[in-house]
């Protein structure tokens, strides 16, 4: 009986970190999983196995790893000597949870990752203007008309119209061929 409540305890501490963690969950405190998960360790205690099971989740989800990437990872754990290893039950609790959480940890660190406010749209075209509609000769000419539309998480969207001419169109292209060399360089590098 004692490893049943030993085993839930460390699936409600493991689920409260990533609540904490990876969902942003404020109502879930350190406070409230020692108080209600381990009330017979101290402070210490219960400090340890929290950072050491964090430690543990945060480069499992780092590495976003599959099954046998995971039993490797914990294998090597179970082996480790003195105070930064698992024991097996630990492992396996560590096991159960990433199999039923992976998903959710994933879209999880994907969207911190991703800047606010991002692009949710794309559309354009290109006009051709004459002479005749603008009244003005010297700004005949093919020019790009683009709408961006732009959004946070939970909220509607907004959209920003640019109008380019030819000349415009050109340096646009320049600088983003200038961000690829960039990124391009640096992929190369490592």
């Amino acid at each position: 009986m004692a490893d049943v409540e030993a085993t839930k305890s460390l699936s409600g501490l493991l689920n409260g970190i990533a609540q904490i963690v990876y969902y942003a969950n404020s109502d879930i405190t350190e406070e409230l999983l020692k108080d209600e998960l381990y009330p017979e360790l101290s402070r210490e205690e219960f400090t340890a196995l929290r950072d050491r099971m964090t430690g543990l989740l945060k480069s499992i989800a780092t590495a976003d790893m599959d099954h046998a990437q995971l039993e490797a990872f914990l294998t090597a754990q179970t082996r480790r000597q003195g105070g930064g290893g698992v024991t097996a039950e630990q492992a396996a609790a560590l096991s159960r949870f990433w199999k039923s959480q992976r998903a959710r940890v994933r879209e999880s660190l994907l969207a911190q990752s991703r800047w606010q406010p991002g692009l949710r749209g794309l559309s354009w075209r290109v006009d051709l203007q004459t002479a005749a509609s603008r009244g003005d000769a010297a700004h005949s000419g093919p020019v790009a008309l683009v709408e961006l539309e732009l959004g946070r998480a939970g909220q509607d969207s907004e959209f920003v119209c640019l109008e380019f001419d030819e000349a415009k169109v050109s340096q646009v292209l320049k600088k983003m061929a200038d961000v690829q060399q960039s990124i391009d360089s640096i992929v190369h590098r490592t």
